[in-house]
């Protein structure tokens, strides 16, 4: 019996040299490596996350940014159901890229897909070429989550997974998301459906708010 309730599969994506292959190993081993060769076709981690009661295994994909990989890299985009998609703060190109990403997630990736936008490199602060308002401005016009993170010093590495895993099990209570039909999304061995909260009202008020009616005579009937 699989050791979790749910598996999400996630893919990093961005420009070559935004850092993705240091936010997989922060989260996975919490360390960083000064130097990391450019990543060839995609790299795998496994990390698994308790939240709401479950064990939520996410399983990420580390992909390669450079052009001669993208049609590898499309595959991917249909199978996840949570994307990191990072840019340098240090680097202009690499979030004018942006778009050009974006438009390959809409055209090629998972309807339901939560995407979650980094800006990398925060510990480099004093070569800032993007500002935090820039990237939020960006990520509120595409509806994406916001966060400015550093893989080096491990800044955010897990808040953005958290807060893209809490989202998608949002969109899964909702129904907006339905398991079973999602390649994203894989039910595990201990999974248990979750039952919706009932309010049981006992009193008529509860039910009913009374509110003070006018009248054309003020507050005399007739």
């Amino acid at each position: 019996m699989s050791n979790y309730s749910l598996m999400f599969k996630y893919i990093i994506i961005g420009d070559t040299g935004v850092g993705k292959s240091s936010i997989l190993l922060q989260l996975i081993e919490n360390e960083i490596r000064e130097q990391h060769d450019a990543t060839i076709g995609v790299e795998f981690g496994a990390k698994i996350l308790k939240m709401n009661g479950m064990n939520i295994k996410l399983q990420i994909w580390d992909t390669a940014g450079q052009e001669n990989f993208r049609s590898i890299i499309r595959s991917y985009y249909r199978s996840a159901i949570g994307a990191l998609l990072v840019y340098d703060i240090t680097n202009k190109n690499s979030f004018h890229n942006l778009q050009r990403w974006m438009e390959e997630i809409r055209n090629n990736g998972n309807a339901n897909m939560i995407i979650v936008l980094c800006g990398n490199k925060i510990d480099l602060e004093s070569e800032r070429a993007i500002t935090y308002e820039e990237g939020l401005q960006y990520a509120q016009q595409q509806k994406l989550i916001f966060l400015e993170i550093s893989a080096k010093q491990g800044i955010n590495i897990q808040s953005a997974f958290y807060q893209s895993t809490q989202k998608i099990l949002q969109e899964i209570d909702d129904e907006k998301i339905l398991l079973g039909q999602d390649p994203g999304i894989k039910i595990g061995g201990q999974y248990k459906k979750r039952e919706k909260e009932i309010k049981i009202i006992h009193k008529y008020e509860e039910a009913v708010q009374l509110k003070k009616i006018d009248t054309p005579n003020g507050n005399k009937c007739c």
